[in-house]
């Protein structure tokens, strides 16, 4: 069994541990793995998403049970300080010594730091960790304005971070323009107005000269006599290569930093120890991009286990990124210097974007490119400059898109080679994923990523994935049905068109005329949702097609008993209402229960108690809360600008305001909303299906967000905008999502699946190019105006309320349902 060593578990030190597992059996290697940090490999590339909410959880790319059952002794919180080559071991801190055959050094880099007076002072930070992030989030909650030294990559995430915590946040850049190594003076200054209107404060030709501040920062002062009054510093200005344990060893290092290997990752002087990622230098070069260091360890994994070597010869520096929610992307020969070329440039500060591409002097060959705030077509331009693909008859046309009524005349993805790289990051070819859609009858693009995984690194190669799977699939004559199942062979989407455009009303009608058979528990709930979508009716009119919890109007619980809970708009409630509650609670012996939505729930009531309970809370001015529903919950809401100091708007009354417009919606899936008054989203809105958040201007609205079992970000789709125009993009945003989502399928998943993504969407909803806002609004406005809680529909209705009886023949309740006592509240007598 080979022995190997790993020093350094970040995100090219795990990856190679991935791939040699997968390239070998366990018996084959014996893997150690030293690591700093006391968190397992973390995903560093999604840093910033921690200021908005993820956890380190969210961020590690493998649990400590992977690294179990794949036998990978992993020793965390250890730093390797000795290498020992000639009798083929590592030294820890702790003492522990481990002998290896194979030696691979993947330590990283860390925050390089300028030699500027006071920078030790109390306040200034680098960003690089979870345990630098920690500090940052820490220090943060205690001030109001935040500077980060550098405007390339690195700091603008860093930039974003601190935005995020909502604090007043400048950038300062030694150079003349931000991202100077992958953007031109014009591609420069769209993105630094783009980010100016974001809020952030542009410091440019700022050369930082010292740290005010007595222990504590106060400020910046910069050699041009100017100064920036500041309370926190957060440096990101590049790094530099973790060597130093190489250098010790007398491995050779490159004057610039980083180990020096060859075309094998080899070590110059030690043929069995290896160097990848943004550690190892080759050719002076060291990389700073996640695509080549996972390309190192594969070469690196193929030496080890026999398999083909291709040399590493260098690696491609085209990247694409969202930065602070702007689009930026450089690739190829981005400024044309390598060979003599022609550039081709757009520019519309309007819109605030700039397209430029690089062609040959002969006009055949795309040689690169910059585009600033719409990088929709890096992906095929990159794919046309690496494989030297020939441009069409108006190359203007690759960043124009057709005009004049031509049609476009730009590749497409089956124009690319069977080699090409559709996925740098997991380095997947356009072959592989033909070869797994031909060969294994793969048909979505989930089961792509589970086969191959091309995008799961940086995701930003699925468009392509996407198309080539739709072009795989239509040149192998197979047409994708997504049925709703046996009885229906249509989609939800297909048969919500149908129940609209023929005005069916019932399942039975519906099913006589598209369907086959008797139906099922997967067609009938989700009919009821598309019937009670589009028409509003009650639910209960289906009654024999939908969610057990729908035929009661409640949720049912452990022990056979079934919850009350009133709708609690925006979480505001009146001490009358609260003592309200508190009586029908004790009167019905009701277990009470503040949720994480600003709910009070109930639980703990016999279906036949159901109907009297809801009587004496309608009676009062409540109506149902829906938490049975595939439909609106809650409006989550902070205290906003009523009563908190950091507030800059009245969150709510928005967010009632809000629920109240959407409460009985009838979706695919249930919805939560929030809204926040400010930067610092106590209402946590970001992990909401529609959340909604402050600014000085009015509203951002972010949409796609899910917490639960498989936590979802949202993401922005249009920022400060009024409230009016807030309510109308979402009254579009939750129509279009009811029109064209799969049954029990939640905005987060229907989002991550739509083609375009939120680009799409936004151009639906705020751009209206399909020409259906209006009706989409027009179709909000009828579920508004139809609205009537179901609950006191029952109430008033004896034949509805008499479906709430045990037994057909008795009033009396089940006498199965017992409970007992925990901590002054009955509980079912089931429970622990």
């Amino acid at each position: 069994m080979t022995k190997i060593v790993v020093i350094g578990n970040g995100m090219v030190g795990y990856k190679f541990c991935e791939k040699l597992r997968q390239a070998s059996p366990i018996s084959d290697f014996e893997i150690t793995v030293f690591g700093e940090e006391p968190w397992p490999a973390y995903d560093r590339v999604h840093l910033s998403d921690y200021f908005t909410g993820s956890t380190a959880d969210d961020l590690i790319m493998a649990p400590l049970t992977w690294y179990d059952e794949n036998k990978i002794d992993l020793r965390r919180n250890e730093l390797v300080i000795e290498i020992n080559r000639e009798q083929k071991k590592v030294i820890s801190h702790t003492g522990r010594e481990v002998h290896y055959d194979k030696l691979i050094l993947a330590t990283g880099s860390a925050a390089m730091v300028p030699p500027i007076e006071g920078v030790e002072k109390k306040g200034v930070f680098v960003y690089r960790t979870l345990e630098d992030l920690d500090a940052i989030i820490n220090f943060g909650k205690n001030v109001k304005s935040a500077a980060v030294i550098g405007g390339g990559l690195l700091g603008l995430e860093a930039a974003k971070a601190v935005r995020d915590l909502g604090l007043k946040t400048h950038v300062v850049e030694f150079a003349p323009r931000l991202m100077p190594r992958q953007l031109d003076e014009e591609g420069s200054s769209i993105l630094k107005s783009k980010l100016e209107d974001l809020g952030l404060s542009i410091h440019l030709n700022k050369n930082t000269q010292r740290i005010k501040g007595n222990g504590k920062l106060s400020g910046l002062d910069f050699k041009d006599g100017s100064d920036l009054p500041v309370d926190m510093l957060v440096i990101s200005a590049g790094i530099k290569p973790r060597d130093e344990l190489a250098k010790s060893s007398g491995l050779s290092y490159a004057a610039r930093g980083g180990v020096v290997v060859n075309e094998f990752l080899q070590t110059m002087e030690d043929k069995d120890i290896f160097a990848i990622g943004e550690v190892a230098s080759y050719q002076s070069m060291v990389y700073g991009l996640v695509a080549p260091g996972y390309e190192m360890a594969t070469q690196v994994v193929n030496q080890l286990t026999g398999k083909e070597v291709r040399p590493f010869l260098g690696y491609d520096m085209s990247t694409k990124l969202k930065l602070i929610g702007v689009d930026v992307a450089s690739f190829g020969d981005s400024f044309g210097t390598l060979e003599p070329s022609i550039p081709i440039v757009y520019q519309n500060k309007n819109s605030g974007q700039y397209k430029r591409i690089n062609i040959s002097m002969d006009g055949k060959r795309l040689l690169g490119g910059i585009l600033v705030g719409d990088a929709s077509a890096y992906g095929m331009l990159l794919q046309m400059t690496q494989n030297k693909m020939p441009l069409p008859p108006n190359p203007e046309d690759l960043i124009l898109g057709a005009r004049g009524g031509k049609e476009s005349s730009g590749a497409g993805v089956d124009d690319l080679p069977s080699e090409a790289q559709i996925c740098s990051c997991e380095n997947v070819s356009k072959g592989a994923i033909c070869k797994i859609i031909e060969e294994d009858g793969v048909t979505k693009l989930d089961e792509i990523k589970t086969c191959t995984k091309a995008g799961t690194g940086c995701g930003g190669c699925i468009p392509m994935v996407n198309d080539l799977l739709k072009s795989q699939l239509k040149a192998m004559g197979k047409q994708v049905k997504n049925n709703l199942c046996e009885h229906f062979l249509y989609s939800r989407q297909e048969l919500l068109d149908l129940v609209k455009i023929k005005s069916i009303k019932t399942y039975d009608e519906l099913l006589n005329q598209y369907g086959n058979g008797d139906g099922c528990e997967i067609c009938k709930p989700a009919v009821a949702s598309i019937l009670s979508s589009t028409w509003n009716e009650l639910i209960t009119k289906q009654d024999t097609i939908q969610d057990s919890n729908d035929r009661y109007l409640a949720n049912i619980q452990k022990g056979g008993t079934y919850s009350v809970v009133p709708r609690i708009p925006g979480g505001e409630i009146s001490p009358s209402k609260l003592i309200v509650i508190a009586q029908v609670a004790e009167k019905y012996g009701l277990y009470t229960k503040i949720t994480g939505g600003q709910r009070i729930d109930m639980f703990g009531a016999r279906v036949d108690q159901l109907p009297d309970i809801w009587e004496e809370l309608i009676l009062e001015g409540f109506e149902s809360g829906h938490a049975y529903g595939k439909s609106l919950r809650t409006v989550k809401s902070c205290v906003g600008s009523t009563w908190c100091r950091y507030g800059v708007q009245d969150a709510v009354s928005f967010a009632i305001q809000v629920e109240e417009r959407y409460r009985g919606l009838r979706s695919p899936h249930k919805l939560k909303g929030a809204v926040s008054g400010c930067i610092r989203e106590c209402a946590e809105a970001q992990s909401k299906d529609f959340g909604i958040i402050a600014t000085e201007k009015g509203w951002n609205l972010y949409v796609g967000g899910n917490g639960g079992s498989k936590p979802q970000h949202a993401k922005l789709l249009i920022n400060d905008i009024d409230s009016a125009t807030c309510l109308k993009y979402i009254d579009r945003y939750l129509m279009f999502y009811i029109r064209t989502a799969d049954p029990l399928t939640r905005t987060s998943t229907w989002l991550n699946k739509l083609e375009g993504g939120v680009d799409y969407l936004r151009d639906v909803v705020v751009n209206d190019c399909l020409n259906i806002g209006e009706e989409l609004e027009k179709e909000m406005e009828f579920t508004i105006q139809t609205y009537s809680c179901e609950w006191k529909e029952v109430v008033n209705n004896p034949k509805l309320r008499a479906k709430f009886k045990h037994f057909l023949n008795d009033d009396h309740g089940d006498p199965q349902v017992k409970f007992k006592t925990m901590r002054d509240q009955k509980i079912p007598a089931t429970w622990g």
